[in-house]
């Protein structure tokens, strides 16, 4: 097909739909986090790590495939990825079957990898295949394509929280019905031919656009994601693995990369955590309110991700009225206030936040795709995706634990500042500070204090078993209800996006406004 032939919509529709087949996978494990760090003993930041693990690998696959795709093409990464959302089910189903806990964690923490490997591949052919599709409305049906996170969001999401307390065996394996629904969908269409193939930009020139700096931030996270997988082993070589990577990118291409690009790759980092990270730990964060007020914590994320449905389905006309990078700064606007709000508000002011958080969030992503493929055209499909994969692995290895930190931040201030927590458990907090403390390390560099449950326990079993049992329920209640509180630092994530594209707009408007670049113009 080329690119002034009308596009097929039912191959846009199959590529939405592996794209809610993602969303499934996403949200059945972010609903679970909670059941699991009980059932395997993790605390916050473990199960951050948890989560990541389904989330950072996403990166690793839609970098690989990017550099790849234009050459095996977009059908054979179809099937890989649909080999990888089945084999995810079935092993994430005979993890609740095993009897021994060690083995069935290690079933669904690998097979979390093999998730994100698949949701990656899934973005490494739909992202391309649609901005070629509709090469002169780009933001438009790229917002469009990405209604399909939200909208899988909102369907698993129902789906599940109407299952109740449903063994969750069946919850993770209903992620088998959309994957085979979008095979079915897709492997009778015929997949285009990229712009930056059809327009003759060399490979050479599409790795050019990406270049060192772009490298450097990949190469840097991967360093970590090693050193993390492997404790034991020898950080040097994961340093110089990620030396390595900066330097042949290097050498191939001689270029640093396009600065805008490199701009946007950094502000990916902060945009991935407030929208992927804050969806991924929302629903324990506010549980314990959710608890309180009897309903499901996962209502605000299936809300928020209606909203996101349908504005997207809307975007032309909003990016027509406030350009992509004017949608950008509102959307930050509208998230620092959500997010604030969200971390206090009561009642049905609950909702009314998330409406605030909902507005937000939803142009973030998509819309920095457009200003990419819009930009960069010569980039080609690395370009468009590497952008989605840094953000990826930035908020798997960074955000999601860092999340983490913040929610333990917030209940160790609660604990300390309780009067009644130190009264029904004498020594809890001394001078002012925690006693049931244990520093750890995650990725390498980030350090903290974690509340110690062994360390409480032991403080309450000097107690009478009744006001034994009581202090360690008035524990528990604290930490669920203070745990949104951190919400209101992840504000500062939207904060740093905002600054940024001011300081964008600004930039194109000293360059005579914001355009999109014809690919045929600057080849």
């Amino acid at each position: 097909m080329s690119n002034d032939s009308k596009p097929s919509m039912a191959l846009f529709w199959g590529c939405f739909m592996a794209l809610i087949t993602t969303a499934f996978g996403f949200i059945s494990r972010m609903f679970l986090i909670n059941e699991w760090a009980v059932q395997f003993d993790l605390d916050p930041a473990q199960a951050g790590r948890l989560a990541g693990i389904g989330i950072w690998p996403f990166a690793v696959s839609i970098i690989f495939f990017s550099l790849i795709i234009d050459r095996i093409g977009y059908k054979t990464a179809m099937f890989f990825a649909a080999a990888g959302h089945l084999l995810w089910a079935v092993m994430g189903v005979s993890a609740f079957f095993v009897a021994d806990k060690q083995t069935g964690y290690q079933l669904l923490y690998w097979g979390s990898l093999v998730l994100g490997l698949a949701n990656g591949t899934v973005e490494s052919f739909i992202n391309p295949v649609v901005a070629t599709m509709f090469s002169k409305d780009k933001t438009k049906w790229l917002n469009i394509l990405h209604a399909g996170w939200p909208g899988g969001l909102v369907l698993a999401g129902m789906i599940t929280i109407s299952m109740g307390t449903a063994a969750w065996w069946i919850k993770v394996g209903l992620i088998a019905i959309p994957a085979v629904i979008y095979v079915f969908m897709l492997v009778g269409k015929t997949f285009p031919e990229n712009e930056r193939v059809a327009a003759g930009v060399s490979y050479r020139d599409m790795l050019k656009e990406f270049g060192i700096l772009g490298m450097a931030v990949v190469a840097f996270l991967v360093t970590l994601q090693l050193m993390d997988f492997f404790p034991t082993g020898p950080k040097i070589l994961f340093i110089i693995i990620g030396i390595s990577m900066v330097v042949a990118l290097g050498l191939y291409t001689k270029s640093l990369g396009r600065g805008l690009l490199f701009f946007l790759i950094l502000l990916m980092v902060p945009l991935a955590t407030t929208e992927i990270g804050t969806d991924g730990w929302i629903t324990s964060i506010m549980e314990g309110f959710a608890k309180e007020k009897g309903f499901h914590p996962g209502w605000v994320l299936v809300y928020t991700s209606a909203i996101m449905v349908v504005l997207r389905f809307f975007a032309g006309p909003i990016v027509n009225a406030l350009t992509p990078l004017g949608l950008l700064a509102a959307s930050a606007v509208l998230a620092i206030g959500g997010l604030y709000f969200l971390s206090n508000a009561t009642g049905v002011m609950i909702f009314v936040a998330a409406t605030l958080y909902g507005f937000g969030k939803t142009f973030f992503w998509p819309t920095t795709l457009g200003v990419v493929a819009e930009q960069t055209p010569k980039g080609g499909a690395l370009t468009l995706n590497a952008i989605s994969g840094i953000g990826m692995l930035a908020v798997g290895v960074l955000g999601f634990p860092y999340i983490g930190v913040l929610q333990t931040k917030t209940n160790k201030d609660a604990l300390v500042q309780s009067a009644e927590i130190s009264a029904v458990l004498p020594g809890i907090v001394k001078d002012g500070k925690l006693q049931v403390l244990s520093e750890k390390k995650i990725y390498e560099v980030l350090t903290y204090d974690a509340i110690d449950e062994t360390k409480i326990t032991e403080l309450a079993s000097a107690l009478p078993e009744a006001q034994k049992n009581d202090a360690l329920s008035k524990v528990g209640h604290i930490k669920e209800q203070s745990s949104r509180k951190a919400l209101a630092y992840m504000a500062i994530f939207p904060c740093i996006m905002l600054l940024a594209y001011i300081g964008l707009i600004a930039f194109f408007k000293s360059k005579g406004g914001y355009k999109p670049v014809s690919l045929n113009e600057s080849h």
